[in-house]
């Protein structure tokens, strides 16, 4: 469904019109084989590298626009489609193709005592929207992901990408009407108008679950408000632990990666935490580096005291995702207090520790109660599509349904099956 002119629409019929043909695609896109939904994902995939200079004209048009609207650097950064970045969508959209198809794998077949067999059968959610902000991307990753587990899917993406998220919309009808598969199994709302939003939270009629992707703002009007499941993460104050027992090599090579290898992501890290025995000897390396880099450093008293030039924290700072490169650094007594500051301060997202200990790195991984939890790794691999699973279609921080990245099996749910030949209950 391409762009629409808001002045002339009813937004409430428009977006029901939506919802009853996503509807309707939900059972053209269920009883797809996987020959089928692989052959859409490569056909999306090849249009998109036989279109990126298109993209690229209509995203321009869109950085352009946000550029003079005002939009901060992370806002922009999240919005540009690069050639790095358009060529991921299609290898991301490659990758899912490759994978496994989930839908109808049959599990935990058992024999009963009464004869039959129960088992559990992998099945579509349905309908899920998407709403989503500034990155392009989502707009690929979220329809792969979501034909590949055959689902249909309504995406909503912010005003400021309208053009980017077109563009690609058509990519996506080229690659379903190669196939034969409907071009409303995957619909991207061809409206600005923000009363779309508000219009998707009430229907759950059509929709069976939501997943916002943006700011914190929109996500917590989105759970705060919806009426349809949501699928969620709030924010990513992510940390890298440096123990008393650290390869310092290691600890400033990952530390450094996680914070500036890009800064406007979830899965950046926002807080550096050190172990007091060994401040005094990795901090001036790692505050250069990150100095060199023009990242802000803001530190508790005891990092001040190793590292006088480093402004000082405040208690805000341990609870603020910046997406900026400004960066809080504590000095804790060892792992206990990063435990514990983790666990009070984090968003149950991503945290890593360097040590060479290995006690230390299983209680790490055992005790942190965050959805992704890593030793000698940098926070910004926990992404869909750098954990396997092709792409992904957001991130959650709930405990039920799906939790970290949420591929192929996270757009899945499941149902019992029961084989019998004649069986009766007595």
């Amino acid at each position: 469904m391409g762009a629409t002119a808001d002045s002339v629409i009813d937004i409430q019929a428009y977006m029901k019109n939506v919802g009853d043909r996503a509807v309707s695609a939900r059972y053209d896109i269920g009883r797809a084989d996987s020959g089928t939904k692989n052959g859409a994902l490569h056909a999306i995939a090849d249009q998109i590298d036989a279109k990126a200079e298109d993209l690229k004209r209509e995203n321009s048009k869109d950085l352009e626009a946000g550029k003079a609207g005002g939009l901060d650097t992370a806002m922009l950064d999240r919005l540009e489609l690069t050639d790095q970045r358009l060529a991921s969508m299609s290898e991301g959209l490659r990758q899912i193709a490759s994978l496994p198809d989930p839908i109808g794998e049959i599990t935990d077949l058992a024999y009963r005592p009464s004869g039959i067999q129960v088992g559990r059968m992998r099945v579509p959610l349905g309908v899920i929207g998407i709403i989503y902000e500034s990155r392009p991307n989502v707009t690929a990753d979220a329809a792969g992901l979501c034909l590949k587990a055959g689902n249909a899917a309504i995406l909503r993406g912010g005003s400021e990408a309208i053009n980017s998220n077109q563009a690609i919309a058509e990519c996506i009808r080229f690659g379903l009407a190669e196939v034969g598969l409907s071009e409303d199994v995957v619909q991207v709302v061809g409206t600005t108008d923000r009363a779309a939003v508000g219009e998707m939270l009430t229907m759950k009629q059509s929709i069976d679950v939501i997943i916002p992707r943006g700011g914190k703002g929109l996500i917590e009007r989105i759970s705060r408000e919806s009426a349809v499941p949501v699928i969620k993460h709030l924010d990513g104050i992510c940390h890298v632990y440096i123990d008393d027992d650290a390869d310092f090599r290691k600890a400033v090579k990952v530390a450094f990666n996680a914070k500036t290898q890009r800064y406007g992501t979830c899965n950046t890290m926002e807080t550096l935490l050190v172990a007091e025995a060994v401040a005094a000897d990795v901090l001036p390396d790692l505050c250069a580096h990150f100095e060199n880099e023009g990242v802000e450093l803001r530190g508790c008293d005891r990092t001040r005291a190793v590292m006088d030039e480093v402004n000082a924290a405040s208690e805000a700072d341990w609870d603020t995702e910046y997406l900026a490169p400004i960066l809080s650094i504590r000095v804790v007594d060892g792992i206990d207090a990063a435990i514990d500051h983790i666990n009070t301060h984090g968003s149950q997202h991503t945290d890593a520790i360097i040590t060479e200990n290995y006690t230390k790195a299983r209680r790490f991984l055992r005790e942190v109660d965050s959805s992704s939890v890593m030793v000698h790794a940098s926070t910004r691999f926990a992404d869909g599509f750098d954990y396997g699973l092709g792409a992904e279609s957001g991130l959650s921080t709930d405990k039920l349904h799906a939790r970290g990245p949420v591929g192929l099996e996270g757009l899945t749910s499941q149902k019992f099956i029961v084989l019998g030949d004649g069986d009766i209950r007595e």
